[in-house]
């Protein structure tokens, strides 16, 4: 099966691969990916190694050389070099304000039938007081660890 995206690098990308590998100083899934450009590069002059001997050589995954040479087909030398920014990221359920309304409110008196608060009834109690609309024990724990607050 012939291959979809073919690592053709100039001589000045070449060059700044192998200088980045000289210094070593770059992050170590930047210089596999530098590697992994250089042994598949078809250009003349290049040594156009097969994915497979590229993968036993470095160590790495199949489908991570063919990831490579689609992005810097694709995007580019430096897209290539560097991970993907997360798609994950959630915007923050609780700001400085509300940060302090929680720790407040832990500080308080425990709701009648229970000694102290647990984290899952601070979070209930914090939705009930209608500061969000939905909070988890997980960040209020986590919430309340930044503030190195101890209540025990």
């Amino acid at each position: 099966m012939p291959k979809k995206y073919r690592v053709t690098l100039t001589a000045e990308e070449r060059e700044q691969l192998s200088a980045t590998l000289a210094k070593g100083k770059a992050a170590s899934r930047a210089l596999t990916h530098a590697r992994i450009l250089l042994k598949t590069d078809e250009a003349e002059g290049g040594p156009a190694w097969t994915d497979q001997a590229v993968c036993a050589a470095l160590d790495v995954g199949l489908c991570t050389v063919m990831r490579i040479r689609e992005r810097f087909v694709e995007e580019g030398l430096e897209a290539a070099l560097r991970p993907r920014p997360s798609s994950h990221l959630q915007p923050r359920k609780l700001d400085g304000h509300l940060e302090a309304k929680l720790v407040t409110l832990a500080c308080s008196e425990a709701p009648e039938g229970h000694a102290r608060w647990t984290l899952r009834l601070l979070a209930e109690h914090f939705v009930e007081l209608e500061y969000v609309d939905a909070l988890s024990h997980e960040t209020v724990r986590q919430t309340l660890k930044k503030t190195k607050l101890s209540l025990g």
